[in-house]
């Protein structure tokens, strides 16, 4: 008695066969790419110096306008004294005009660092009031918690007296000022 084989047997050694494939099959292939492919990409140094043709049209005029008009208006910088602080900086509608003060008599400069100025030892300047030692800024804050410092002349931080104290994540005395909403 012979045994059948299973169909899928025979299938299964067809596919074990090795694929025999013709020795130019690569470069028709590569060949037919070429020539379906788009026009090759202009190199970078020709694309900066071909010309160019722009269309003016009325439209495309005014928009250009108001771009320009908006870029100007946004950059310009108000002078100190039209502003609501020392900072020199614009305080939006919500913001709430908050100041610092710290009695350091010994001190020749000292500067409010915090949240709000990203930590910037130069970023905001206090004022010294005549021969008494009261230093003070006025900065517009909008609604929210900041943790902040004093900086005597550059170097020697110091958590404000009249808040409560914290010590941030490099060891250094820091308060905290809450601003409540409109």
């Amino acid at each position: 008695m012979t045994e059948s084989r299973d169909p899928l047997d025979s299938l299964i050694d067809t596919l074990k066969e090795p694929v025999r494939l013709s020795p130019d099959l690569t470069r028709r292939v590569m060949a037919a790419i070429v020539a379906t492919s788009p026009t090759p990409p202009v190199e970078p140094v020709r694309w900066w110096r071909r010309e160019w043709t722009v269309r003016v049209t009325p439209i495309r005029i005014l928009a250009a306008a108001g771009l320009v008009g908006a870029i100007v208006a946004s950059s310009v910088a108000l002078r100190p004294e039209d502003t609501p602080s020392e900072l020199g900086a614009t305080a939006v509608a919500n913001d709430h005009l908050t100041q610092f003060v710290l009695v350091a008599p010994e001190a020749a400069a000292v500067t409010v660092v915090g949240d709000f100025n990203d930590w910037n030892v130069s970023a905001t300047p206090m004022a010294r009031a005549a021969g008494d030692g009261v230093w003070s800024v006025t900065v517009p804050l909008a609604p929210g918690r900041y943790r902040y410092a004093f900086v005597i002349n550059g170097t020697t931080w110091r958590g404000d007296p009249e808040a409560a104290a914290l010590e941030d994540d490099f060891g250094q005395p820091s308060s905290v000022v809450t601003i409540g909403g409109a």
